[in-house]
């Protein structure tokens, strides 16, 4: 079993990986600005302040592997100048410091396993996107262009770099996916735009489990998409979980794009935005999925639970 040390280790991703990797036997270290007790023994936090640029060294000599997730929330807030510049640079001068903390500290770290986003490719027209296409230049491809680029200096110091592009998490805890289920409460499954717009998504077991698999397949290096082999549409996205949630009458209500503009402001692009992206590197790679459909995915996600 490995150590390995997580950087956003407390958000929605971080904590559901936290747990996995527990569960399988391995030992993990929390880097946080806030100190915390723990009650489980294999589980630490360790000091990491990114506005001081310190950090615990015995972390990193102690670990085996680096998860680097830190970065604010892209849909939490509207994206004012402030918040965007927030986006970006809480993922630019989190992979500063960890290159930083990499080339200060003696430590035997194998490979580092870096989060980035599908939010690299624009909208897709038709085309399934693969790795080797370039970023978008709209902000969120910007973002993850940049965010890449700030981590990419541990290739480097001789440690294998993974990049893998995170699809729209479907979670019970938190994110898109609760979001998409409480109109349904009232019988309303909200269809946004013209609906046709393609999603790309991952179930949370599954981007949990690859993250553990990309730290042990040594082959592995370079940029992957996170994505399940079954993108859909939003209008199936959403019949398909108003009949799982509710397997009742419910009525699909079109939210015209330009409401979506006005609640949403510039974040409505990416909401309206369609992106296939395909898993195919990640497959070819050896991993195998555990939800590899949207009825899988949905029907675990939606089991024992309520409307």
């Amino acid at each position: 079993m490995a150590t390995i040390c997580i950087t956003g280790g407390t958000g929605l991703v971080g904590t559901a990986l936290s747990k996995y990797l527990l569960s399988k036997g391995h030992t993990v270290i929390i880097l946080s600005r806030n100190s915390r007790e723990s009650n489980h023994p294999q589980l630490r936090y360790a000091r990491w302040d990114v506005a001081t640029g310190s950090y615990d060294t015995h972390a990193f000599s102690e670990t085996d592997y680096v998860i680097h997730l830190a970065g604010a929330g892209v849909a939490d807030k509207r994206w004012t100048a402030a918040r965007k510049k927030e986006i970006l640079e809480s993922r630019t001068q989190s992979s500063g410091l960890l290159v930083k903390a990499l080339s200060e500290t003696s430590h035997h770290i194998k490979a580092v396993i870096s989060a980035s986003a599908i939010g690299w490719y624009g909208a897709d027209k038709g085309i399934v996107f693969r790795e080797e296409a370039p970023a978008d230049t709209a902000f969120l491809g910007e973002t993850c262009r940049l965010w890449e680029e700030s981590v990419a200096p541990v290739s480097g110091m001789g440690i294998r770099l993974v990049t893998l592009r995170i699809g729209i998490v479907l979670s019970n805890e938190g994110g898109a996916f609760s979001e998409f289920k409480k109109p349904l409460r009232f019988g309303i499954a909200p269809i946004l735009g013209n609906g046709e717009q393609m999603i790309s998504w991952i179930h949370m077991a599954d981007l949990c489990r690859m993250f553990e698999f990309a730290t042990e397949k040594t082959e592995m290096s370079g940029a992957y998409n996170a994505t399940a082999p079954d993108p859909v549409t939003n209008r199936d996205l959403m019949i398909q979980l108003a009949n799982t949630l509710r397997n009742r009458f419910y009525i699909p209500v079109p939210v015209p794009a330009f409401i979506l503009k006005l609640l949403l402001g510039e974040m409505s692009i990416e909401v309206l935005k369609s992106c296939t992206a395909s898993s195919e590197k990640i497959s070819a790679a050896g991993f195998r999925f555990s939800y590899p459909s949207l009825k899988a995915a949905l029907n675990e996600l939606c089991s024992n639970q309520s409307a």
